[in-house]
Order: C-alpha cells, then structure tokens, then sequence
C-alpha cells in the first residue's frame, strides 16, 4: 500500500493542464467571436479546469512531503481537499452557466454557427485526449477523479456545443443554444455531487464505505484471547489508505506474555481481510477478582 501511495503520478494532470490551458484561450475568442454562450460557457468550465488541474498537481505535491511534528499523518488530507475543492467549483461554473443560459432564453442572440460547431469539435477533440490521459492514471485516488470529472464534464459541454451548433446550422433554432447549455450544467452538477458526498464523508472522518465496521468488530473478536472490541474507529487519511484504532479487552485466562501473539494475529486479519495496515490498537486486560482466603494481595 505504501508502494501504491508513493508511486509516481501526476504526469496525465500535466499534459491534460497543457491541453486545456492552450485551447481555453482559443474557445474563449470563438465563443465572442460567434456570440455562442455554450463555447463562452465551456471556456469558463475550462478555466475552472486550469486552476483544478493546477491544484490537484500542487495537492501532489504537498502529499509527498513527509510528517512533522505539527502534522503529524503528513500531508495525504491535500488531496481530499483539491478534490472537495473541485466539486465545489463544479457546481459554482454549473450554477453559472444555468443563470446565463435562463438570461438567454428571454432574449436569444444569433449565433454564428459553423464557426461554432468547428471549434466545438476542436474542444472535444482536445477533451477527449486529456479524459483518455486521466483515464489511465485516477486509481483509487479522489483527487484524479475529480480531475477526471472536470475534464468529462469539459467534453459534456463540448458535445453539447457540437449539437447547438448542428441544430443552429441547420434548422437556424437559436433557442437551443443556451437550453443544451442548461443541461450541460445540470449534468455537470449531478457528476459533482457524487465527489463532493465523498470527500465530505472522509474529511468528517466517517468509516470507509467499502468496511462494515460491525463485521470488522466480530472478526477482531474471534482472534484466540480476544473477549471484547471496543472504541472501534476507522477513517480514510486520503484515497487508499485506511487507518484504524482500537481497546481490545483479553480474556481472563490469556497471560501478560499472550499480548504480542493477539497483537500479531489482529493485524493479519485486518491486513488479509480488509487491506488496513495501519493500525493502533490498545491491549487491556480484566482485572482479576480474588478469592477470598486467597494468600495474594
């Protein structure tokens, strides 16, 4: 796992953030030059992608950087927090666009629409290379995903812009130019929502979704000298990487000696069966009821 965590990354986010910061500008011309608000729309989206993928290259960054006395788990939250953070700005550009495109539908502006539909085409083009890059790379890790998505919901708004641009050219219905640009941005709301739940979920520290923390309590229980799990805890630090605590009351008949093997047995099983490696787990033991007439203090 910790292999998993150090690997190499953030080559796909490099070429996807030189894609998207090159063609931005040229969407963002197009858009005003043909007065198209579904380019102007996806060009917005596109500069929400530049800072996104910007910061989750930095959330890269600072994820490597080792533990310190005041951070003391490192910094792996850095990549929960890009990925919340890009939810938000997904649903901020989605509010947007849904608020220009309502201005719109009162007053609909012609559209030049051949130089539309060929950027568009460009622009979904450029999206698809980048998703495709992304693709190969997002694993487990929440802070890829919402990398992903941005770039997804990037090649949404251009196969949205593609459709306006058709339905402009050829049946001259300006109309459909800011309505397809509203579904965009409701789609684009909906894929962010999953995201935003997510990272919600881990920075409150709730358990993994994957782990039933009640069957991690009963397979913790049936280790040889276990007789009772309590204060059970797990949390995500960041994507893949589990983390868990724990009181363990031993039996009466298991000795001071007897520690070392339940410790080593409780964390096979939770390396075996549920990949959590991790650990902090506290051994207690009953205390011993005296008979009375017994000799021993």
């Amino acid at each position: 796992m910790e292999g998993q965590r150090n690997r190499p990354r953030g080559r796909g986010l490099r070429v996807a953030l030189l894609l998207t910061a090159v063609f931005l500008v040229v969407e963002f011309v197009g858009g005003i030059l043909t007065g198209s608000l579904a380019l102007q729309a996806d060009a917005g989206h596109m500069l929400s992608d530049v800072a996104s993928l910007g910061m989750a290259l930095l959330a890269f960054r600072f994820a490597r950087r080792p533990a310190t006395p005041a951070k003391t788990f490192g910094f792996y939250r850095a990549e929960i927090l890009a990925a919340f953070m890009n939810g938000i700005v997904l649903v901020a550009v989605s509010g947007g666009i849904v608020y220009e495109a309502l201005r719109r539908i009162a007053s609909v502006p012609q559209v030049q629409s051949l130089p539309m539909l060929l950027i568009a085409c460009m622009g979904l083009a450029v999206n698809a290379v980048s998703a495709w890059v992304l693709f190969r790379e997002q694993g487990q890790s929440l802070n890829e995903r919402g990398a992903f998505l941005h770039v997804v919901a990037d090649a949404l708004g251009s196969v949205g812009a593609i459709i306006a641009g058709i339905l402009m050219l050829t049946l001259q219905w300006y109309l459909a130019d800011p309505i397809i640009s509203r579904v965009i941005a409701l789609l684009i709301a909906a894929g962010s929502w999953r995201l935003l739940r997510e990272t919600t979920h881990i920075l409150m520290e709730g358990a993994p979704p994957r782990i039933d923390l009640a069957e991690v309590r009963s397979a913790m229980a049936e280790a040889r000298g276990v007789e009772k799990v309590h204060d059970l805890h797990i949390w995500t630090l960041t994507s893949g990487f589990e983390a868990l605590s724990a009181h363990v009351l031993l039996k009466p008949d298991c000795s001071t000696r007897d520690r070392k093997a339940v410790l080593t047995a409780l964390q096979e099983i939770l390396h075996a069966r549920y990949n959590i490696d991790h650990t902090t787990i506290q051994i207690e033991e009953e205390p011993r009821v005296h008979q009375p007439g017994s000799t021993h203090p």
